[in-house]
């Protein structure tokens, strides 16, 4: 039997961490809390179903100047308590020493890696629970946030605390009775949107038999339909099919490969020059980047579809502009969030050689998850080099471990370096550029990374507010309108900003797609085409607008 000989180091070293961790600063668990009873909450919203457990129980530490999960960050224990050449300078020399060691000596062991591939489990959210909080006082907001920076494996924020707007969470089976007292404490109202996250990861996505695969496939030449999500080897090969089969109007280009290799598939749509012999007016669609976020790719195919496929009902639109679709702009996520975590938002990079200067709480998280490899991935929306790593206000992170991270510089990811290289060298065509996304119903305009707006708001505004039109004719659906910053929260590095920062695109946005958080990531596959058709309707409407095809 053979023996792994670096989990074996892995397992030692990461215990020895875990214990000079301890002595050097004694952080509270789950075991610091007493559990007291307590006041009864008063619920003073009174939203209908907003509802709150009638069982309460007062949450404290034993140190009642503590809040829930505050944890001093290691930049401020180092400020307060060291002056110069520090224990925790020292620690820290000592674990990059250590851990660059352990790296050398198990490649002169086993090899390089030649894979980059993931050999995780699947990750099970059996029992997690998706729960809506509504702060309805700024009290409220700053407990949440200091909970979200605290960043516990347990609880996941799917939405940033906003006063008087509902923040989602998924919980783990082990915090959720905890969570629950901790509002109840506080007077925070709660809803449970999904009390089984495993069981709704089940329904979400309906599994397609071998027989209805050989159907599709001899009656329309490809296995793609929109009333399931698919892979990143179907979706290619069904841009594969477009190109094939419509050879005059559909170029695929690869723009570059993912960090596993995967190589990164769009397609242009174009019926030629306009009459005068001129390249005309392109449209940039991408979707994909976060991992999770399916419904976005799945819209961004069925466009193509729409524009390859059934070409005649929109011949003035493509004679009067090109179509540039990028569906999966993160193959390597998209994939894992099928084979891996349904729940995964970064790409699968590792950057671990990259974070030796970071500050001893930082270095330890980076490092005791690095050694159990669960610091993979660089967010891809905030790894773009126009305002980015601006962290404060920024919607980023600097630490290799969380859903935000920046990345170690600018472009750091072979994903986001080919969607800059190509819309750079085609920029003097590109008139809009389109980001789909999920979830929140949002169509939002720049800027993100600031709350100040761009010269031409104006102008943006009232373009998308005609497309916002457009999206709730089809289904009612309504979609909010305005800046990323306001709507949601600043953001640095986004994809938004540099398309216009940078890449100088005029009409810039980022959509939200369905829904506002019944399902929220995990929104079923009997919502693609409803979702997709409203949004076809908007994008028409402001591609027409935009590129002069009245």
């Amino acid at each position: 039997m053979a023996v792994d000989f670096k989990s074996i180091l892995r397992l030692v070293f990461g215990l020895s961490m875990i214990f000079i961790m301890n002595r050097v600063m004694a952080r509270p668990d789950r075991g610091d809390f007493e559990f007291l009873p307590g006041r009864k909450a008063n619920s003073s919203v009174g939203r209908g179903n907003w509802t709150v457990d009638e069982k309460s129980r007062e949450m404290r530490y034993l140190n009642e100047d503590n809040m829930l999960l505050s944890l001093i960050s290691g930049d401020e224990m180092i400020d307060k308590e060291y002056k110069g050449f520090s224990i925790v300078e020292m620690v820290e020399s000592m674990f990059s020493a250590v851990a660059n060691g352990i790296g050398s000596f198990m490649t002169s062991i086993i090899g390089p890696e030649k894979n980059h591939k993931s050999r995780s489990a699947r990750v099970s959210y059996k029992n997690y629970q998706l729960i809506r909080l509504l702060p309805n006082t700024q009290g409220h907001v700053n407990e949440l946030k200091e909970l979200k920076e605290t960043e516990p494996e347990d609880i996941k924020f799917w939405t940033e605390p906003m006063y008087n707007k509902t923040t989602d969470v998924v919980v783990s089976p082990d915090l959720i009775s905890d969570l629950k007292m901790f509002l109840k404490d506080r007077a925070i109202d709660f809803q449970v949107l999904i009390p089984d996250l495993q069981k709704m990861i089940a329904y979400q996505n309906p599994k397609m038999t071998k027989e209805q695969r050989v159907d599709l496939l001899s009656t329309h030449g490809h296995s793609m339909t929109w009333k399931r999500y698919h892979r990143y080897g179907e979706i290619v090969k069904y841009l594969e099919y477009l190109a094939l089969r419509y050879p005059k109007i559909v170029e695929l280009i690869t723009i570059g490969h993912s960090y596993e290799e995967q190589p990164i598939k769009m397609i242009k749509i174009s019926t030629g020059p306009n009459k005068k012999g001129k390249a005309k007016p392109a449209i940039w669609i991408d979707a994909g980047m976060h991992a999770r976020e399916w419904i976005g790719s799945a819209v961004a195919t069925y466009i193509a579809n729409q524009l390859v496929e059934k070409n005649t009902s929109y011949a003035k639109l493509l004679d009067n502009s090109d179509w540039m679709i990028l569906p999966v702009a993160n193959p390597d996520g998209y994939e894992f969030s099928h084979t891996g975590d349904r729940l995964w938002r970064k790409t699968r990079s590792n950057h671990a050689e990259n974070q030796e200067n970071s500050r001893f709480l930082q270095l330890v998280n980076h490092y005791t998850k690095w050694l159990w490899g669960k610091c993979e991935g660089v967010d891809p929306n905030r790894n773009f080099g126009y305002h980015w790593g601006e962290v404060d206000e920024g919607g980023a992170s600097l630490d290799p471990c969380h859903e935000t991270y920046a990345g170690p510089r600018p472009f750091s990811e072979p994903e986001t370096k080919a969607m800059a290289d190509y819309i750079l060298a085609n920029k003097q065509n590109i008139k809009m550029y389109l980001t789909l996304h999920s979830y929140s119903q949002m169509w939002l305009v720049p800027w993100g990374y600031t709350y100040s707006k761009p010269s031409d708001y104006s102008e943006l505004f009232n373009m998308a507010k005609k497309a916002v039109g457009a999206i709730s004719k089809v289904h009612g659906t309504d979609y909010e309108l305005g800046p990323s910053s306001d709507l949601l929260y600043p953001t640095s590095g986004a994809s938004d900003d540099w398309a216009k920062g940078v890449a100088g695109i005029k009409y810039v946005y980022t959509v939200e797609l369905r829904d506002r958080g019944t399902y929220g990531f995990l929104l079923p596959a009997s919502q693609i085409v409803p979702t997709a058709r409203e949004i076809w309707a908007g994008i028409r409407t402001i591609a027409r607008l935009v590129t002069g095809s009245t």
